[in-house]
């Protein structure tokens, strides 16, 4: 195909500004071209078979590709290879009226932006034109190197590998009617947990089919071959249907090719015309099979089998990203363009189906661009024990009102791998019921139960945090210990409702046995390093964690976070009967300011505890009573909310879309902290301490802990790390003489 330069054409619509090459015309275009194969008023074509709609599939998928890598090339940055090779899968879909598309890969982002401006979502950011779509890439307040939910139309965020199916079965669960498809690469599919993610799911929720796996199955990787490149076709469906999949549609670019290309992995651009249109024809033909099948009861996936790079400036993994060398002034990419390039005919018809399709652009029609209605909890019945009262279990307090949520919102899930019983929480699985297909009233499970127990933290993390980026309520429950394993997920989301341009309810995560209850299990029970994880995503300024006291203060704070939006809430309590020691009215000032004054008797000489943690009170206030008896005074703070502790320049919450400026000040800081000494108390990460810390002008210093070890008790196990009343004891005195 020869090309023309832009400037060189006449009528150009207004958005095809900035593209700089276009084709002359193409075969057939007046029989298969002439009108839009989506017709007005309609949101998908009428016919897979019909010829138009194939011809016209298959203009979109190379407008796809051109975009993608023109785009990248305005900024000699991006990836363009591993979204090129499956575009007839993504224009198919567009076509077939599904627009709510999810990606695994953070790489797919410069095409599903290219998508995104073909059906005019990115006017919702000022993005009309392909110029300024090229200028917009890669720059802050733009269209970033990876998805977020920042940008108009995209419904999940993109970057981390392993991630995408979470998304897409949550909004699978959310919205029974609809296809979520998620493209996955063969290069990721090796990442933890995707498969068995699934399985689980399907187990639980077997009626619930309607998210659709997509793999790009290209053969190469970010920079070689993919571990799953020497399969053959009947393996890789073998692979499939052994992890329950009851549909596997695979179609092959190499069953058309009459090119005569090498190896198992070919270009359909390279092809003739009519077995290019053969191609996407089979390509329309299989997704629309496979999205029938998917939305009606069938876990099924899509496969499309295409060299890596297809139709742009390089092949394999080679084609997978841009180098400073590759600009739009390269031979190498004007040729690759000039080959990509369209008709300025065909770039209207395009952009008129891609606008038609699903009912409309996905920025007014995918479900994340809506709030999604969700039943009044109303005043929840909080019971407060009296202070000095009997010890009570802070997890179970809360897991009663946790029972009393989900009885009042049926969408709501609580998620566990399979330790609510071991939590303190086992009222959680009475209430609600464990989801499980084999009825069991001992082990209170059954089919339509509201808590999912996959022995997987990324399983738990995953579906609870994609509900709430969907818009639902959950709750992530976990051993501190094992949460590490469902993090990264829980903090994609939480970076994402930063960006988020609608408000969604915080993700809640409830981390039970901190590391001193865990003593007596052993040191792979013992992992509170990921409060120091928590402690530097304060600084993002929508994560808190909270630190309630008691069984009082769990509840307050409970019920704090579940009037939050777009935050993560991270409570973390422990499953020991321990005193209470606040009332209601404590923790909401503690939610409030940050911290609250649980115990004060001046002297002459005054030492702070400033304490994070339950269990960690009780060293503290053994250490306070032998002080007092000295003559030197004590102050005990209990702090529940730290990031309420910083200064409000030490946190981006300014650029938060749900922001929150609350902050102690100066003046209450120092009525709280100041002394002649402080201390800071943590059966945790000490990192949890900074903003106590970063304020304090007096001597101070930190007990925190070190590492775990095999102990017959928790308190053996804090004297193992320091925290004992007669170590506080030592280093208050030292401090004050």
């Amino acid at each position: 195909m020869t090309a023309m330069t832009s400037k060189a054409s006449s009528a150009l619509p207004n958005f095809c500004e900035g593209i700089q090459y276009f084709g002359e015309a193409l075969p057939s275009f007046d029989t298969y071209g002439a009108t839009p194969a989506i017709e007005l008023g309609k949101g998908a074509i009428a016919d897979p078979t019909d010829p138009a709609a194939v011809y016209q599939t298959l203009l979109a998928a190379d407008a796809l590709r051109y975009l993608t890598l023109q785009v990248t090339g305005s900024k000699a940055s991006g990836h363009p290879g591993g979204f090129a090779s499956q575009t007839e899968a993504y224009a198919a879909l567009v076509m077939l009226g599904h627009k709510n598309i999810i990606t695994e890969v953070g790489h797919h982002a410069p095409g599903f932006y290219s998508a995104m401006f073909l059906d005019r979502s990115l006017e919702d950011m000022g993005i009309f034109t392909v110029q300024q779509l090229r200028d917009r890439f890669r720059e802050k307040h733009g269209l970033l190197g990876h998805l977020s939910g920042y940008i108009p139309g995209i419904l999940a965020p993109a970057g981390p590998l392993g991630q995408g199916q979470h998304f897409a079965m949550s909004a699978a669960l959310l919205h029974r009617d609809k296809l979520f498809p998620f493209t996955v690469g063969d290069g990721g599919l090796g990442e933890p947990y995707i498969m068995s993610a699934m399985a689980h799911f399907n187990t639980a929720y077997p009626s619930v089919t309607n998210f659709l796996p997509v793999l790009v199955w290209n053969g190469y990787s970010q920079e070689h071959h993919s571990m799953v490149s020497l399969k053959t076709n009947d393996q890789m469906k073998a692979y499939w249907h052994g992890n329950g999949f009851a549909e596997v549609v695979l179609v092959d670019a190499k069953d058309f090719d009459d090119q005569n290309q090498p190896g198992d992995y070919v270009d359909s651009t390279a092809f003739s015309f009519e077995q290019r249109l053969a191609f996407t024809k089979a390509v329309l033909l299989g997704m629309d099979k496979a999205a029938h099948s998917a939305l009606n009861g069938q876990l099924t996936v899509f496969i499309i089998k295409q060299l890596k790079g297809a139709g742009v400036h390089a092949r394999g993994s080679k084609s997978h990203n841009l180098y400073p060398k590759d600009t739009l002034d390269a031979p190498h990419m004007i040729s690759a363009l000039q080959t990509r390039a369209l008709p300025v005919e065909a770039w209207q018809l395009v952009r008129t189906n891609a606008e038609r399709a699903g009912g409309g652009p996905a920025a007014k029609t995918v479900v994340t661009e809506f709030e999604l209605p969700l039943p009044d909890l109303g005043d929840l019945p909080l019971e407060e024990y009296a202070v000095g009262g009997d010890p009570k279990v802070s997890t179970t307090a809360m897991g009663k009102l946790v029972g009393i949520v989900g009885n009042k919102d049926s969408k709501f899930l609580v998620t566990n791998a399979d330790g609510n019983e071991a939590s303190g929480i086992g009222n959680i699985n009475q209430a609600l019921k464990v989801i499980h297909p084999t009825v069991d009233d001992l082990y209170n499970q059954a089919p339509d139960g509201q808590v999912y127990e996959p022995l997987s933290e990324d399983a738990c993390a995953g579906l609870a945090a994609g509900l709430a980026l969907m818009g639902s309520r959950s709750l992530w429950c976990s051993y501190e210990s094992f949460a590490i394993n469902g993090l990264p997920i829980w903090q994609t989301v939480t970076q994402a409702m930063a960006e988020l341009r609608r408000p969604t309810p915080s993700t809640i995560t409830l981390f039970t046995a901190g590391a001193l209850e865990q003593g007596r299990n052993g040191w792979t029970h013992q992992r509170p390093e990921i409060e120091a994880y928590f402690a530097s995503l304060m600084r993002n300024g929508n994560v808190f964690p909270l630190f309630p006291p008691d069984a009082n203060s769990i509840q307050a704070c409970y019920d704090w976070a579940l009037k939050t939006k777009n935050k993560g809430v991270v409570i973390t309590a422990s499953k020991s009967p321990l005193p209470i020691r606040t009332t209601f009215a404590q923790t909401h000032q503690g939610l409030r300011d940050g911290a609250v004054l649980l115990h004060e008797v001046p002297g002459d000489q005054q030492v702070v505890f400033a304490v994070i943690g339950d269990m960690t009170l009780m060293p503290v206030f053994e250490a306070a009573a032998f002080l007092e008896t000295e003559g030197i005074g004590v102050k005990i703070v209990s702090i529940i909310n730290p990031r309420r502790l910083y200064r409000p320049d030490d946190t981006a919450w300014e650029t938060c879309s749900e922001p929150d400026g609350g902050f102690m000040d100066d003046a209450k800081f120092a009525e709280l902290f100041a002394g002649n000494a402080l201390i800071g108390v943590t059966g945790g990460a000490a990192a949890m301490l900074e903003p106590i810390m970063l304020r304090s002008n007096c001597k101070r210093d930190t007990f925190a802990w070190k590492r775990g070890e095999t102990t017959a008790s928790a308190g053996e196990l804090m004297a193992f790390n320091g925290l004992t009343a007669e170590a506080l004891t030592k280093r208050a005195i030292a401090l004050v003489h």
